[in-house]
């Protein structure tokens, strides 16, 4: 009788597994959400990658929805999604503000000369500081901010054409309206 008892529960829990190891294949890994979404850009003051003279903080980005595109020039990924970026800003549908993560600056300067540059500004975060308040598991990782510097949404790896059309652009229409 106990032999009974204990085939069946074994055999239900590999059951539960197997739909749990189901329904993680089926998740989609850019889909993480962030416990920012809601919540205010962090607080930040970082040199300019152009000029390690000049910073920028977080004051300086209100008034305006944004993109804060976090990349490096190590980062595979980035150059996979950089000709959608640079398709972007020449559109001029939203500033494209750049957090060079975790690189030299020459590495990151030399990188935007030969694929160009779609980045209003970049702010250069060597140490990864910012990307570490904004939870960053790594590049490319891209915000969608309001106007109020409240983070919107997060995507995790590059923008795809479908991720802009379906997803960021959407937002984005939404965030543009008056009163938003």
């Amino acid at each position: 009788m106990w032999r009974k008892v204990l085939f069946t529960v074994i055999f239900l829990c590999f059951l539960a597994l197997m739909a749990l190891f189901g329904y993680a294949l089926k998740r989609d890994p850019s889909l993480v959400t962030s416990p920012l979404i809601g919540k205010p850009v962090p607080d930040f003051s970082l040199p300019l990658l152009s000029d390690p003279n000049r910073t920028i903080g977080k004051p300086d980005l209100l008034g305006t929805p944004y993109l804060l595109n976090v990349w490096a020039s190590w980062c595979a990924a980035c150059r996979t999604e950089h000709p959608l970026l640079v398709q972007l800003a020449r559109q001029n549908l939203v500033p494209i503000h750049g957090l060079n993560y975790r690189d030299t600056r020459e590495d990151a300067q030399s990188w935007l000369e030969r694929y160009g540059n779609p980045y209003d500004v970049v702010a250069f975060d060597e140490k990864g500081a910012l990307g570490l308040d904004l939870g960053v598991y790594g590049a490319p990782e891209t915000f969608l901010v309001d106007r109020n510097n409240v983070i919107v949404y997060k995507q995790v790896g590059p923008i795809t054409e479908k991720v802009w059309v379906d997803v960021l652009y959407p937002k984005l229409v939404e965030l543009q309206k008056p009163g938003q």
